[in-house]
């Protein structure tokens, strides 16, 4: 019984998010769902990257995933974008209905890219299609090299992998070469980018990604 009520929720929850994919297609908005462990790095790489978009002349928002609190919410607001917050109460990962919700209070004939930071966790988000164009897998150096063979779906899923914190190897026992074979053995057509957001290493590379993308939105009829 339990295993037909997840299927029904997986189901209700695919057609929910196909809708809101056709949404977007329409409105030509890419769609970035940002997905890691907490602490790798999603709203650092988010403050870092909104003030290059908008140098660029994109018009973006956020959709904030949180189990509790608006902490992170209200370090993106300093930027003067739309942000909406989502506050789970305990659930590991956002739904596409939720996202159906976040759609409601934005403007989305105003707007070039929407990122979903989900909420913190390898699992759950890698199991739920909110309607995004892409999952972005964010990993750190200090969560350790194996975590693309313990976490398989997220890393099968993702479009982009971020290996982010990488001026920290000097001083971690992280294998770049197993965390490389893991991935290749796993999506090996994946890109990857090596990042240290903090110190703005790497960033040139993930806006010219999220360039292409949207370019390739407004190329598709």
């Amino acid at each position: 019984m339990q295993i037909k009520i997840m299927q029904n929720i997986l189901a209700a929850n695919e057609r929910k998010a196909n809708e809101l994919r056709s949404l977007l297609k329409e409105k030509k908005i890419l769609m970035v769902n940002l997905i890691s462990s907490p602490g790798s790095g999603k709203t650092t790489l988010l403050e870092k990257t909104i003030p290059l978009l908008q140098a660029k002349n994109y018009r973006v928002a956020v959709i904030e995933g949180d189990v509790e609190t608006d902490r992170d919410a209200q370090r993106l607001m300093a930027y003067g974008i739309p942000v909406i917050l989502i506050t789970t109460s305990g659930a590991c990962h956002l739904e596409s209905v939720s996202i159906e919700k976040a759609f409601e209070s934005l403007n989305l004939d105003e707007l070039d890219i929407i990122f979903v930071e989900n909420v913190g966790n390898l699992v759950c988000p890698a199991e739920f299609d909110i309607g995004e164009d892409a999952k972005v897998a964010l990993l750190s150096t200090p969560e350790g090299d194996d975590k693309v063979a313990k976490y398989p779906l997220l890393f099968q899923e993702a479009s982009l992998v971020i290996l982010n914190k990488v001026d920290l190897l000097a001083f971690i026992p992280f294998k770049e070469s197993y965390f490389e074979e893991d991935l290749k053995q796993i999506n090996p057509q994946v890109a990857v980018i090596k990042m240290a957001a903090q110190q703005d290493m790497g960033l040139e590379e993930w806006i010219d990604w999220l360039r292409e993308m949207v370019s390739r939105k407004h190329r598709t009829d």
